[in-house]
C-alpha cells in the first residue's frame, strides 16, 4: 500500500524513472520531498544527489515523454526576444522560451513532464508552448545569464530576512537627492553577494565599473574569478549603499576612501569587511577584504609550517624581547601569521599592543589601535605612546620609514618583544632593506632575533588529486636534488572535481622561509659591504630553506603541485 501510495503522489518525471528502474520509488518520492523542502525542482534536487548525470537525464526524459533532444549551448540566446523571456517564471519554474513561430513557441525545459510550468507560459504569451528537452545545467547557467543580464536577480533574490547588517558602526548622513539608495532589491542584492562569498571561501569581492559593463569578481584561494555582471545602471547604488554602510563619505567620489562594516550572520558569528574606493574612469572601484577571525584560531599548526620552522618561530617569540619580522606582498597571509603568534602569547598577565592600519583582526585582550596620519597618529607616534605605557610586546603594522625603525628597534633592545612587516621578497633582502632606510648594522645585529618570509600557495583538492608524471629533469630544474629522487614518492597534480569547483585546488597552504639570526650572521651584518647574497649563502649553510625550498618540500608531501609552487615562489 505505501509502495502504491508514493507512486501515486510522485510527478511524471520521477514516475518514469522509477518504472525503468533508474531509481526505487522510495528515492524517488524521498528526492522529491527534498526538492519541495530546498525550493528547487525535482530535477535539480536528482542531479545534486548524484544519482545520474544532466546529459544522461536529458536523452532518457526525450525519449520517455517523446519530446524533442536540443543542444542549448548551440543556441545564441541574444536571439531570444525580450518579450518572451518572464524573469520570474524562468526563475521558478526552470524554463526558457527559445523561439516563436507563428502561434507555436519552443520552450526549453529539463522536465517535459512539468505541464504546470508550461501552462504558466501559455498563459504569460497567448502562445502553444512545445518543450524541447535539454540539458538542465546548460539551462540553469543560460537562464542565470538572462536574469543577470535583465537585473531581474535584483528582484527575486532568495529571502534574505535573517541577515543582519550592523548599521550602527555607519552613522552617516545620507544626501536626500540620493535616497533611493535604500532601495530594497539594491540593498538584498548586495547582502546576498556578500553572503556567497563567504559561503565560498572568498578573500575578497570586487566591483568593477566599465564604460559598457559591470562586474563583481570573487578572489578565492588566490584567483580572481567573475561571478556577476550587475546592470550598468545601479553601479551608482551599489557604490553609495557599500559607502553608507561602511562609514565613507558619499558625496566624495573623486578620491580613494577606506572604511569598514560587518555582516551579522547570528549571535556568535560577526564577520568584518575592509572596504576600498578608487575613482576610476567609469566610476568607484570597490575592494572589500573579509576580515575572519577564525582563520587566527586555527592555531600555529594550521598555518603550513614545516617542524623546524615551526619550533624556531615559537622559540624567537617565547623570548621576552627582540624583534621578530614577517615580510611577503600584499595578500600573502603576513596579517594572519602575526596574529597567530600574538594569539598564542595572548596571556591575563601580558599588555600587548598593536599599531595598524588598519586593524584588520579583532582579538580581545589586545590593545589595538588604528594610525591615521590624517590625525598626526602615525605608527611612530603610537610606538611612542606604547612605550609610556608599560607593553610586554608591541605588533608594528608595517615598517614604513626610518623613524618607526628607529622607535621599533629602540624598543626590541630594551626589553620589548617586537613584531612586524616588511614589503621585502625574501628574509634575507629584509636586512638589507633596513640598511637602506638608514637604519646602523650594530641595530640591525642586535635587535632581530627572527624573519620569516611568506608566500600563500593553493593546495591540492583531497578529493581529485592524482599522480603525476614529471621527468627527472623538470625536477632537477625545478630545485630538487638527485637524493631527493629515490621513488619513495611521486608528484601529484591537480584533476578538478565538484568538491573543488573543477579547479583541481581546495584552500591554500602558506610557504615559509624561517631565518633565525645566529651570531655568525650578526657579525656578517656588521661588515661592511654585506649584500644579500652573502647573507643568503651563509642562511643556506645553517640550514634555512628560501621559499622554493621550502615549497618543494610540500611538492614532496603531496600537498600541492610543482606548477604551482613554480609560479608561486617564480625564480
Amino acid at each position: 500500500m505505501a509502495t502504491h501510495a508514493a507512486q501515486r503522489n510522485l510527478s511524471g518525471l520521477a514516475r518514469a524513472l522509477a518504472q525503468q528502474g533508474l531509481v526505487s520509488e522510495a528515492d524517488a518520492d524521498a528526492i522529491q520531498s527534498q526538492a519541495v523542502q530546498s525550493g528547487i525542482t525535482f530535477v535539480e534536487q536528482l542531479l545534486q544527489n548524484k544519482r545520474i548525470s544532466a546529459a544522461q537525464l536529458a536523452v532518457f526524459a526525450s525519449r520517455a515523454f517523446g519530446v524533442p533532444l536540443f543542444d542549448l549551448s548551440a543556441f545564441d540566446l541574444d536571439l531570444i526576444q525580450k518579450d518572451l523571456f518572464d524573469p520570474k517564471i524562468a526563475h521558478s519554474r526552470r524554463v526558457l522560451p527559445l523561439a516563436k513561430r507563428g502561434n507555436r513557441l519552443f520552450v526549453a525545459v529539463s522536465d517535459p513532464a512539468n505541464l504546470q510550468a508550461l501552462e504558466e507560459v501559455r498563459f504569460k504569451t497567448n502562445l502553444v508552448p512545445e518543450a524541447l528537452v535539454v540539458e538542465d545545467d546548460k539551462l540553469g547557467a543560460a537562464i542565470g545569464k538572462l536574469l543577470d543580464a535583465s537585473g531581474a536577480n535584483l528582484r527575486d533574490l532568495a529571502n534574505l530576512d535573517d541577515l543582519e547588517v550592523d548599521l550602527k558602526e555607519a552613522q552617516v548622513a545620507v544626501i536626500e537627492e540620493d535616497s533611493d539608495v535604500e532601495d530594497a532589491p539594491v540593498v538584498k542584492y548586495i547582502q546576498k553577494l556578500l553572503i556567497d562569498a563567504i559561503a565560498t571561501g572568498a578573500s575578497d569581492i570586487h566591483f568593477e565599473p566599465y564604460e559598457k559593463f559591470f562586474r563583481v569578481r570573487y578572489r578565492v584561494d588566490g584567483i580572481l574569478s567573475e561571478v556577476a555582471q550587475p546592470p550598468l545602471a545601479i553601479k551608482d547604488k551599489v557604490a553609495s549603499r557599500i559607502k553608507v554602510i561602511s562609514r565613507l563619505d558619499i558625496a566624495e567620489k573623486r578620491v580613494p576612501q577606506d572604511g569598514r562594516m560587518k555582516i551579522v550572520l547570528s549571535k556568535n558569528k560577526a564577520i568584518d569587511f575592509r572596504v576600498s574606493t578608487l575613482p576610476t574612469l567609469f566610476g568607484e572601484k570597490i575592494v572589500m577584504r573579509i576580515l575572519d577571525s577564525s582563520g587566527v584560531k586555527l592555531g600555529i599548526e594550521a598555518l603550513g609550517y614545516e617542524a623546524d620552522q615551526q619550533q624556531a618561530l615559537l622559540h624567537a617569540i617565547g623570548r621576552p624581547y627582540g624583534m621578530i619580522l614577517v615580510t611577503g606582498p600584499t595578500g600573502s597571509g603576513k596579517t594572519v601569521s602575526l596574529y597567530t603568534c600574538l594569539n598564542i602569547l595572548n596571556q591575563p598577565g601580558i599588555n600587548i599592543s598593536t599599531a595598524e592600519d588598519p586593524a584588520e583582526i579583532q582579538l580581545p585582550g589586545i590593545n589595538q589601535v588604528n594610525v591615521n596620519e590624517k590625525a598626526g597618529l602615525t605608527f611612530a607616534a603610537a610606538l611612542r605612546s606604547f612605550l609610556r605605557q608599560d607593553p610586554d610586546i608591541v605588533m608594528v603594522g608595517e615598517i614604513r620609514d626610518l623613524e618607526t625603525a628607529d622607535i621599533a628597534i629602540k624598543a626590541a633592545q630594551t626589553g620589548h618583544l617586537v613584531l612586524s612587516t616588511l614589503h621585502t621578497n625574501d628574509a634575507p633582502t629584509t636586512l638589507t632593506r633596513l640598511a637602506n632606510m638608514g637604519v646602523a648594522p650594530f641595530n640591525i645585529a642586535s635587535s632581530v632575533h627572527l624573519i620569516t618570509a611568506q608566500r600563500l600557495g593553493r593546495k591540492l583538492c583531497p578529493q581529485c588529486k592524482q599522480p603525476e608524471d614529471i621527468p627527472p629533469e623538470a625536477l632537477l630544474r625545478a630545485g630538487f636534488k638527485e637524493e631527493d629522487l629515490d621513488g619513495s614518492w611521486q608528484p601529484m597534480g591537480p584533476v578538478g572535481c565538484d568538491h573543488c569547483k573543477g579547479s583541481g585546488y581546495k584552500g591554500r597552504v602558506g610557504i615559509y622561509q624561517v631565518m633565525p639570526i645566529s651570531d655568525e650572521m650578526r657579525q656578517l651584518i656588521m661588515r661592511s659591504g654585506t649584500t644579500a647574497l652573502d647573507i643568503a649563502a651563509l642562511a643556506q649553510t645553517e640550514g634555512v630553506r628560501d621559499l622554493r625550498q621550502s615549497g618543494l618540500v610540500k611538492v614532496r608531501s603531496g600537498v600541492t603541485s610543482l606548477e604551482e609552487i613554480e609560479a608561486v615562489t617564480n625564480e
